[in-house]
């Protein structure tokens, strides 16, 4: 056996029978930094031996979330029904050398074996009665064209393994039936087709989920029979949510395709996905895709169930939101921002500079680009609605905020300078002279401009929403506290 870093060649193994959901998103992605941190190969192989349930629109949307997520492969993707000759020739070989047999039990005769292991209080395995037909019988069966499948022969003894992530593993092979390789209508069972793809693939290491360790027996059974050397095994740990039971759409969203449509960055979904079940040591958590490269080792990949938390993942999206320069990020915002109706592309492209300046000034406070949109929406000229909440809170005294903003009002339409100094000086004066703390001027006017409580500091706020659309603003108040008074008296 290789040594484990030697030039690695690992693969990516989905079904196309419906969405890239996070956990296959999670096993592409460690199996893709394996590769790229030793300079081996990621190998993607399409799984479309079941022609009843795969479909052109599930492979289509896992090549589109291993884009998105930016976990490209190397060489031609491999489609696992273009190969069934192959996995047909490995099958037969395996009766030929003496390692498979053919089974012609109906499924009524299983039934009743079944039925009958029941009866006796005993658990069904089958009991290898047409491993004991002669030669002659068998010829007999065959040229009758009565139907049959290949049944692998278990030998006695133990099949092992040292785990990459779990250590030595062992079952008993009196725990394994003589298991199908190849169905009635000669088309390979999961296992008799992942060993001939892997084996054709020159794969180095299977890096997958530790839902399959009971596949992993099995499959190293074939790989002794078919005479090829062994891949190294590592099951990662399965990914539950709060409640500490198995991922599923109960706990939310599960498809890589609905976090892009909620906000989420791909470099954020890749952090986020990454600490499922590895840890770069430390406390290190927000990384770069090159840092993860540099950091990740099998010796990191932890046997516990890993738990998806989406408010982390949300967090996780804002230090990348942070992290991100105003113009990578503007790519994924400006659809948000003209489907919300708050400006044309034509009109961003006018005031591009403008218009990145505001995406790096909200992008600090945001959790998801939905939220940069969110916090946007003042500082384009249409209606403003402001929070029932903040009015109770900051509007409290009706007259008296009316009061406040028609002197702010006067105060910001004299100044002969639009920038932070001058703005903070005139305002705080405005405090000073009412014998009250700047706050108490400050968020009745954040509210005005914002409709929000909560916004980046009031003078940033200012200088990016201009003179004109802050008096405008101001005005708008100005008038809502004015019929809002009328209507209260």
């Amino acid at each position: 056996m290789s040594s484990l870093t030697d030039s690695p060649r690992v693969r990516f193994a989905p079904s196309p029978t419906g969405y890239l959901h996070v956990g296959g998103a999670r096993t592409a992605l460690f199996n893709w930094l394996f590769a790229r941190k030793f300079h081996g190969q990621f190998l993607l192989r399409i799984e479309d031996t079941d022609k009843a349930r795969s479909t052109d629109d599930s492979t289509r949307a896992i090549f589109e979330g291993l884009t998105w997520l930016g976990l490209d492969w190397d060489e031609e993707v491999v489609y696992q029904a273009q190969g069934l000759e192959r996995h047909q020739h490995d099958a037969h070989a395996l009766v030929d050398r003496g390692f498979a047999y053919r089974c012609f039990c109906t499924a009524a005769e299983l039934d009743a074996q079944r039925t009958a292991a029941t009866a006796r209080g005993e658990s069904f395995r089958y009991d290898r009665r047409c491993d004991r037909l002669s030669p002659d019988r068998v010829q007999q069966r065959l040229s009758t064209g009565d139907p049959f499948v290949v049944r692998f022969r278990v030998p006695n003894g133990t099949t092992s393994w040292d785990d990459v992530v779990h250590g030595p593993i062992a079952f008993p092979n009196k725990d394994i039936e003589d298991f199908v390789i190849l169905r009635s209508d000669a088309t390979p069972i999961y296992n008799m087709a992942v060993v001939s793809d892997d084996i054709a693939m020159a794969i180095t290491l299977v890096m997958r989920g530790d839902d399959h360790i009971s596949n992993t027996p099995k499959q190293i059974l074939l790989y002794d029979a078919l005479g090829h050397a062994l891949p190294q095994f590592a099951h990662v740990p399965m990914i539950h949510g709060l409640d500490g039971k198995k991922l599923s759409k109960r706990h939310g969203a599960t498809a890589v395709a609905d976090y892009r449509k909620e906000g989420i960055l791909p470099s954020a979904m890749v952090n986020f996905l990454a600490l499922l079940g590895w840890s770069p040591g430390g406390d290190r958590e927000v990384m770069s895709r090159d840092e993860m490269i540099a950091l990740f080792s099998v010796d990191g990949l932890q046997k516990k169930a890993a738990v998806f938390d989406t408010k982390k993942l949300e967090w996780m999206n804002g230090q990348h939101l942070s992290l991100t320069p105003a113009a990578e990020l503007e790519p994924r915002v400006t659809p948000d921002v003209i489907s919300a109706g708050l400006a044309t592309a034509d009109e961003l492209s006018e005031r591009r500079e403008w218009y990145l300046s505001l995406i790096e000034l909200l992008k600090v406070r945001a959790r998801t680009v939905h939220d940069i949109v969110r916090q946007a929406g003042p500082y384009f000229p249409g209606p403003l609605t402001y929070d029932d909440e903040a009015i109770v809170k900051q509007w409290k005294d009706r007259a008296g905020s009316h009061d406040v903003l028609a002197a702010v009002r006067k105060c910001l339409s004299e100044l002969a300078r639009w920038d932070s100094a001058t703005m903070e000086e005139a305002l705080r004066t405005i405090a000073e002279t009412r014998g009250v703390a700047a706050g108490k001027i400050f968020q009745p006017l954040r509210l005005a401009l914002t409709g929000m409580t909560v916004s980046p500091g009031i003078f940033d706020v200012l200088v990016t929403m201009g003179r004109d659309l802050s008096l405008r603003r101001i005005d708008d108040a100005i008038h809502f506290l004015e019929v809002d008074q009328h209507l209260l008296t």
